[in-house]
C-alpha cells in the first residue's frame, strides 16, 4: 500500500528530491546512495500524518512542508540502519536490494548518518513557523529518534533475538521503535498548525497515533508469519529465523487482527471531533487492510 501522491503531496516528493539532488563533486556516491533510500517508494505514512493533520487544523501546507519532509528523512536513515547486517541483516527493502547490498556497509553507515543530520537540519528550516515554533519540533524529532525513542525500541528489538520477551516489554519496543516517529509526525502536524499550546488536541493526535502506531506493527508481524514475500518486497518468516519477539509471539493471526482492529478503532475515535474531511479515519482503515 502506497498513498497516493496528490494525498501526502507531490510537492513533498518535490521538496525531498531537490534538497538531494544537491551534488557535491568530491562525494557523489553520498548522494546517490541518500537518493536511492528516500525515493525508492514506501508509504509516506509520516509525511501524510504531518501534513493532513496540520490541514485538518485548518494549517497551510507551507508550514507542513519542511517538517514533512524532516520526519521521511529521518524513517529512512532508520531503515537504512536497521536492514544493516549488524540489525536485521535484510536483503530487500520495497522490492529493491538495501541500500547496503549496493554501496556496501560503509556506504549504508554514511548515507544513513547524513540522512539523520539532514532530517534536523530541514525540520529546522521552514520560514512559515515562528522560531519557538520551530525549536519544539526539533525537540521533538531529537526524543522521538533517540535513546528514549526509536533506537531504544531498536536495541530492545535486538535483545529479542537473544531472550523471549515478555509481553509489556514486547509493547514497550514496538512503542519505541515503530511508535515514536508516528507519534512525532502528528505532533508535527499540529505545530505547523499554530496548535502546540493546544493540550486537547495534542492528546487527541497522540492517542490517535499510539493507535495506528501499534495497530501498524501488529499487522507487520501477521505479515511476516502469513504474507508473500513478492507482494511484501521482502522476505517472509524473517522473525521466526532470528527468534524475535513478536505480537505472534502471544497471539494468533485471529487473535492479533483482532487486536489490531480494536486499536484502530480507537484511533478513529480519537480524532473524529477535527477529522472532518475524513483523511485521518480513512488511513488508519487502510493500514489495517494493507497487504504489504
Amino acid at each position: 500500500m502506497r498513498l497516493d501522491a496528490g494525498l501526502v503531496s507531490a510537492e513533498l516528493e518535490n521538496q525531498l528530491s531537490s534538497r538531494l539532488s544537491v551534488s557535491e563533486s568530491g562525494y557523489p556516491l553520498l548522494r546517490e546512495a541518500m537518493l536511492y533510500s528516500v525515493l525508492g517508494g514506501g508509504k509516506r505514512i509520516r509525511p501524510f500524518l504531518t501534513l493532513e493533520f496540520c490541514r485538518a487544523l485548518g494549517g497551510r501546507d507551507e508550514a507542513a512542508l519542511p517538517l514533512a519532509c524532516g520526519i521521511e528523512l529521518m524513517h529512512t536513515y532508520s531503515l537504512i540502519h536497521d536492514d544493516l547486517p549488524c540489525m536485521d541483516n535484510d536483503d530487500l527493502r520495497r522490492g529493491r536490494p538495501t541500500c547496503h547490498i549496493v554501496y556496501g556497509y560503509s556506504g549504508a553507515m554514511l548515507a544513513g548518518d547524513a540522512l539523520q543530520a539532514m532530517a534536523f537540519e530541514v525540520t529546522a528550516s521552514g520560514k512559515a513557523l515562528p522560531p519557538e515554533d520551530s525549536l519544539a519540533a526539533v525537540s521533538a524529532l531529537a526524543k522521538a529518534a533517540g535513546g528514549d525513542g526509536m533506537c531504544g525500541g531498536q536495541q530492545l528489538d535486538l535483545e529479542s533475538e537473544k531472550r523471549r520477551l515478555s509481553f509489556d516489554e514486547l509493547e514497550l519496543t514496538q512503542k519505541l521503535k515503530t511508535g515514536c516517529l508516528i507519534e512525532c509526525a502528528a505532533r508535527f502536524g499540529v505545530i505547523a498548525a499554530g496548535k502546540r499550546l493546544d493540550e486537547n488536541i495534542m492528546s487527541a493526535a497522540e492517542e490517535y497515533a499510539f493507535g495506528i502506531g501499534r495497530a501498524f506493527q501488529i499487522i507487520d508481524d501477521i505479515l511476516d508469519v502469513t504474507g508473500d514475500a513478492a507482494e511484501l518486497g521482502k522476505p517472509v518468516g524473517d522473525d521466526a529465523r532470528a527468534g524475535k519477539t513478536t505480537f505472534m509471539t502471544y497471539m494468533t493471526p485471529d487473535e492479533a487482527a483482532g487486536y489490531a482492529a480494536a486499536l484502530t478503532d480507537r484511533a478513529v475515535k480519537a480524532v473524529s471531533g477535527i477529522d472532518s474531511g475524513g483523511a485521518l479515519s480513512a488511513l488508519a482503515v487502510s493500514l489495517l487492510k494493507r497487504r504489504k
